[in-house]
């Protein structure tokens, strides 16, 4: 019998910040303890979650129905609601994406339990902390959730412990992963570079805590009594807000400095080191966190749209689809698709904009009113050409070319 015709073990995938996988996190080689937590302290990575995180909460979310080859936003649907504008009674859109894709970006995966109304129509969407969620197989094949409660999340008539949630349940969204189904965390599989920075941020918190002066060895020529009480006392009067004090040596007391100076340490390269890894985990351009060192008016503007292209789109394309297989019927999922709107992010300044709609109405496939539609102004009536589309009137088809030289040979 060859190794696929062998019962296989039931496959339960386990959530990569549960204790079944705990190597993940702990201790960085710094030596300092990295989890979402304690990375989000790190500046450069709270910057990124953010920049991040509120790009894909701006962006306009709608329900679109299929209409011919084009297709329409579909207000009346009762989902429409639960997306562009109020997903439960605590939280606005804005809020509620931008709760999910922190998580995303922090654990590796975002939830939300789905509430629906007797009829089976989606009512509400309530954020679930990815820490707290377990993915299991059942005997049957089918995936299930397992959502750990604490006490303050219970009612009160009932206990902290699992709830089990099917995947009608859920809407789950998961970042790269290995087996397709759990995402892996980005501060776990990184948390060498992040404990790094914080090292590196901790040392320099230190160095200045001490008035920025090294430490060193109190040399004494002949035989102390109690090394402990002279140490003590130097501490004491000489570290931290006394360091600028005057110390007065006696006996021969001298007094060695031995620790590297942060030049010699190369604390400055460091953290602009790890400033730009940080960014190449998140793919955010190192502008958009503050560091202009390789940034001028010239290429700005291009990382800008790179942004959006190669670390914003492929976020919103995992949200769409993770949506349209989560909140919608087999039957809707043929006529209605989720959409974000990118457009807004795109749209570029005010003199680029005019310059592609001028394009656009000379190429005879925009008219006024669609101009005045992008730019958010009412349309102009039909009496003044607000829907007519013009062309250039020296344009003729390929057919018709030279038919005037003919004309003027007769």
């Amino acid at each position: 019998m060859g190794i696929f015709s062998r019962k296989p073990k039931e496959a339960k995938p386990q959530n990569s910040l549960s204790t079944s996988r705990p190597y993940l996190f702990g201790k960085a080689s710094a030596g300092v303890s990295v989890n979402e937590r304690s990375a989000m302290k790190v500046a450069a990575v709270y910057a990124c979650v953010r920049v991040i995180s509120e790009a894909v909460a701006s962006l306009p979310l709608h329900l679109y129905k299929s209409e011919g080859k084009g297709a329409s936003i579909d207000a009346a649907h009762p989902l429409y609601d639960v997306l562009h504008s109020v997903p439960n009674s605590e939280m606005t859109s804005f809020v509620f994406r931008e709760t999910l894709m922190s998580h995303l970006l922090l654990y590796g995966n975002a939830y939300a339990q789905i509430i629906r109304d007797v009829a089976g129509r989606i009512k509400a969407l309530y954020p679930l902390m990815p820490n707290k969620m377990d993915v299991s197989r059942s005997e049957s094949g089918e995936l299930f959730y397992t959502y750990w409660r604490d006490f303050d999340e219970a009612k009160p008539q009932e206990k902290k412990g699992g709830v089990k949630l099917t995947c009608n349940d859920v809407l789950h969204i998961p970042g790269l992963s290995f087996d397709g189904l759990v995402g892996y965390s980005p501060i776990a599989l990184a948390k060498n570079a992040i404990g790094m920075a914080i090292a590196t941020e901790d040392f320099g918190a230190t160095f200045f805590a001490n008035g920025a002066n090294p430490g060193g060895i109190l040399e004494h020529p002949g035989t102390l009594k109690d090394s402990d009480l002279l140490r003590g006392t130097w501490e004491t009067l000489y570290r931290g807000h006394g360091s600028h004090r005057i110390a007065v040596l006696e006996d021969g007391l001298k007094f060695n400095p031995v620790t590297i100076a942060p030049e010699q340490a190369q604390f400055l390269e460091t953290r602009k080191f790890q400033l730009n890894e940080i960014a190449r985990i998140f793919r955010v351009p190192p502008h958009m966190i503050g560091d202009l060192e390789k940034s001028s008016f010239s290429n700005i503007e291009q990382q800008s749209l790179e942004f959006l292209k190669y670390s914003v789109e492929p976020w919103v394309i995992r949200w769409e689809q993770a949506m349209d297989m989560a909140l919608l019927t087999p039957a809707e999922r043929k006529s209605h698709k989720i959409k974000f709107n990118l457009d807004g992010l795109l749209r570029g300044d005010y003199e680029t904009r005019q310059k592609g709609y001028e394009i656009g109405r000379r190429g005879g496939w925009l008219s006024v009113n669609d101009i005045r539609e992008m730019e958010k102004l009412n349309p102009l009536p039909p009496e003044l050409g607000g829907d007519r589309y013009l062309v250039n009137g020296n344009m003729v088809d390929l057919e018709h070319a030279g038919t005037w030289a003919e004309g003027d040979a007769e």
